[in-house]
């Protein structure tokens, strides 16, 4: 594995910035974009975008949005114990809640917390009700709420999962986590940097949206403000690979996804065509992919006057939790996609995309 992809890679993950709070993260980004770009733009929820422009005027406009929240909590209340009730940020399967480590993030500093869980011991006896996220307290170590308002704590407040990112024994693995969407983030990031120096077809609108993980919000403002032709969502997606069988969708290692249909999308007969053809003109492993969660391209495809979108995705087992595993070369599968979707789309190609009987 390439040591300098890796490096990138563990600093995006290793980032928190949860939905409505992406500021790290969107800090990050721009520092990583900027030499590569003509110019970078913010939407009014946080987006960040950068801008490269095609040699003629009317050029296409091409957006490929990441997103940049990971999942995390908010906290509601503060007990008078000193223990935090929290709402959930995205999607969390309770029975991967308990017993981790978080931080919580403050206006006078971050701490370390960690959340709730009842040791086998007192479960002796006691009927076994299903637990739902909000169930769960977290633990700052606080004596009272007293004592965890004098350290600034207060509702509103956000908690991340606080996870170091490894590699694997094989080295071809990585475990980590926010995967979702940080793999989209570091594609984004790595395309614009490899394309740097090439001429492009279109006008280039490339970055991260926010608050994908709480409804599909932040990219709304982004198409509105930008107007693009045509839209690309580059975002991770569940391996079901462990359980699912040998017709699951999402296996690790087959390359990157063609997502032809989620409950808010159906990817259009010339979309599939130009994404199959991209790939299979550039020898780019591909499967394809079929979905029970949705992307910003079901938001996107429906905004405008309606806007031809696509999704370049990979998968990861156990995503929306702590650890999310992932294959390195679906990543160099995705990441090449997204590369020639970019350089594919003048005028022409993106006349071809549009339906037309």
């Amino acid at each position: 594995m390439d040591n300098k992809r890796f490096e990138r890679i563990k600093k995006l993950t290793e980032v928190q910035s949860t939905s409505g709070f992406e500021h790290n993260i969107r800090e990050v980004i721009r520092e990583e974009i900027a030499p590569n770009v003509d110019e970078i733009q913010q939407d009014g929820l946080g987006g960040i975008f950068g801008l490269r422009q095609a040699a003629t005027a009317e050029a296409p406009t091409v957006m490929i949005a990441a997103h940049m929240d990971e999942i995390g909590f908010m906290l509601s209340a503060i007990t008078d114990e000193g223990f935090f009730r929290v709402i959930p940020l995205g999607g969390w399967n309770p029975q991967v809640v308990s017993a981790q480590r978080f931080t919580l993030q403050t206006r006078q500093g971050e701490y370390p917390v960690v959340s709730s869980s009842i040791p086998p011991h007192l479960l002796r006896g006691k009927e076994n009700k299903s637990q739902k996220v909000t169930d769960i307290l977290f633990d700052g170590g606080f004596e009272s709420k007293e004592e965890a308002e004098a350290y600034g704590v207060r509702p509103g407040d956000t908690i991340v999962p606080d996870v170091e990112t490894i590699q694997m024994a094989n080295g071809k693995t990585i475990l980590g986590k926010a995967w979702d969407n940080r793999y989209g983030v570091a594609a984004v990031i790595e395309a614009l940097h490899d394309l740097k120096d090439e001429a492009l077809p279109n006008h280039l609108v490339a970055g991260a949206n926010v608050q994908e993980e709480v409804g599909l919000r932040g990219t709304k403002g982004a198409v509105r403000k930008f107007d693009p032709d045509v839209f690309f969502a580059v975002d991770c997606s569940p391996a079901d690979d462990v359980y699912g069988g040998a017709n699951a969708f999402g296996k690790l290692g087959e390359g990157t996804l063609i997502r032809i249909q989620d409950p808010g999308f159906i990817m259009s007969k010339e979309m599939r065509e130009f994404m199959l053809d991209t790939a299979e003109t550039h020898n780019i492993p591909y499967q394809y992919f079929v979905s029970k969660g949705g992307t910003d391209a079901v938001a996107a495809h429906q905004l405008n006057e309606g806007i031809p979108s696509g999704v370049i995705g990979m998968c990861a087992r156990y995503i929306h939790t702590h650890q999310t595993l992932f294959h390195i070369e679906d990543y160099e599968a995705a990441l090449e996609m997204v590369k020639q979707v970019i350089l594919s789309l003048d005028q022409s190609t993106v006349d071809t995309i549009r339906p037309k009987n």
